[in-house]
């Protein structure tokens, strides 16, 4: 292993997290003016696309745990955005589904991929390339177990 191997610019962890964190920084304005945090977009994101979901559907897609996705669900629906109806055939699942406002935020939130791209000053190729390089790591952890 070369001396150099612990250099924080060698590392591959690095660069992935200051850059998810500097972009997350950049959506805060964004989602400011709709009221949400940048987790919450996310659940959003997921339930615009299919709505209604399940607890565990929306967690497999997040790539998150339970524990995790639970209080951001109660906080959006306490904000009547979403719905969460428990199961009558298994009671372990809740069914959440967008209400009215829920689902009109989403023509709200519309321009903010757009917005971020140009912000970022990133050609749609770039962006292509980069989202398919990234979706390629996340494929190759996921093979080995994350």
């Amino acid at each position: 292993m070369s001396e150099n191997a612990l250099a924080l610019d060698n590392q591959l962890c690095f660069p992935l997290y200051a850059a998810s964190h500097l972009v997350v920084r950049l959506y805060r304005p964004l989602l400011d003016k709709l009221g949400l945090t940048y987790p919450q977009y996310l659940v959003l994101l997921v339930l615009w696309e299919h709505s209604p979901a399940t607890v565990g559907d929306i967690c497999q897609h997040l790539l998150l745990d339970s524990g995790t996705v639970t209080p951001l669900l109660k906080r959006l629906e306490g904000m009547g955005l979403v719905m969460r109806v428990r199961s009558k055939e298994d009671e372990r699942r809740v069914h959440v589904s967008l209400t009215p406002e829920g689902a009109a935020l989403r023509a709200q939130a519309e321009n903010i991929p757009s917005t971020l791209t140009c912000q970022l000053a990133l050609s749609t190729t770039e962006v292509s390339d980069l989202r398919q390089q990234l979706h390629g790591l996340l494929d190759r952890l996921a093979a080995h177990g994350m």
